[in-house]
């Protein structure tokens, strides 16, 4: 039976703690389900759930892509600093997925750099300048309308989202895909032209995502109160964050109707899963051999014969003989000794 010609590559698993509500069991099912040869799974700002997602993948015949939704903190003289010094801005998001055991590795050093190098109370977050020596290996999906690009044309800064992609691009040659999303809402109605002209100016790929979090529509209103727990909100409050019944796992068909206008979008999912081809790594459990001159002390203590039961009673406390009595009594001190169980 043919694979469908979709990959998702923008999935929120329950790794995505408080925030995603599609069980990674679940997740696989969804793709054997729609015939899906492979998917992504790019958790909010972590990897804690890609050892049980590759193992899951692998026993169900998905071919799993290891990946996180990673956030950029805004430069200094994008308005990151406006607020006189005090807490930054949320940051902007963007995707990374691994090529190979080296991206694998530089994608958990970039996450574990996110939450090392934040302060507390804010998001983790990385800087530009902390992909130096850190992209081999990295394809860069650059987040849609809510990713830095995208934001930047929804606020009208067209030159400076020109001058980010053509950073990106520097970074990662031939590994940057301008991603689009299209969930019916303003943003990305507004921001979606920008990008068609970012793409076509810098040769840059096309890909469709569709940020997956609940795995159907039914299941839209349990996930808006999951998001009412994250935020501190109530579900009758107006200015909370909303997401979407777009915001589920579609099927192929339904991505290929909704992006009919841009195939090529929708094809170039397949390209990136097969250019990815990683697993992380399993724990090792073998035992380290000793050596040599552990073993050497080893053998140099003589060995004690093993003793039987009736043996230790009879040595165990210490018997004296009296001159009175021909028979064996327990020496004083040593009757006050607990007695040993038989």
């Amino acid at each position: 039976m043919a694979h469908a010609e979709f990959a998702h590559l923008r999935v929120h698993t329950a790794y995505s703690l408080l925030e995603g509500a599609l069980r990674i069991g679940e997740l696989v099912e969804q793709c054997q389900k729609h015939r899906m040869p492979a998917v992504a799974i790019t958790d909010t700002g972590n990897l804690f759930g890609v050892m049980e997602f590759a193992q899951s993948c692998t026993k169900g015949g998905v071919q799993p892509i290891i990946g996180t939704s990673l956030a950029l903190s805004r430069e200094a003289s994008d308005g990151a600093l406006a607020n006189g010094g005090g807490r930054r801005p949320e940051p902007d998001r963007i995707v990374l997925l691994a090529q190979s055991d080296l991206g694998y590795a530089n994608l958990a050093k970039l996450s574990s750099q996110a939450f090392l190098g934040t302060d507390g109370g804010e998001t983790p977050q990385i800087a530009l300048a902390d992909f130096t020596g850190l992209t081999d290996g990295l394809i860069v999906l650059t987040g849609g309308a809510t990713g830095p690009i995208g934001r930047l044309l929804v606020e009208g800064q067209k030159d400076a989202a020109k001058a980010l992609a053509k950073k990106l691009a520097a970074m990662f040659p031939g590994r940057v895909y301008v991603e689009l999303q299209r969930h019916n809402l303003p943003e990305e109605i507004q921001a979606e032209p920008g990008l068609l002209d970012i793409a076509y100016d810098f040769d840059l790929p096309l890909v469709a995502t569709n940020e997956c979090y609940f795995p159907d529509e039914a299941a839209y209103e349990a996930h808006d109160a999951l998001i009412c727990v994250a935020d501190g909100a109530y579900v009758s409050q107006d200015d909370r964050r909303r997401l979407t019944p777009e915001h589920r796992f579609k099927s192929p068909e339904e991505m290929k109707l909704l992006f009919a206008d841009l195939p090529e979008a929708v094809e170039n999912t397949l390209v990136v899963a097969r250019r990815c081809a990683t697993r992380p790594p399993l724990p090792s459990c073998r035992a380290t051999p000793p050596s040599k001159a552990a073993t050497k002390r080893r053998n140099c203590w003589p060995r004690r014969k093993p003793v039987s039961r009736n043996a230790w009673r009879a040595t165990s406390l210490p018997m004296i003989w009296t001159k009175r009595r021909a028979s064996r009594r327990p020496h004083p001190i040593a009757s006050a000794w607990p007695s040993r169980p038989g």
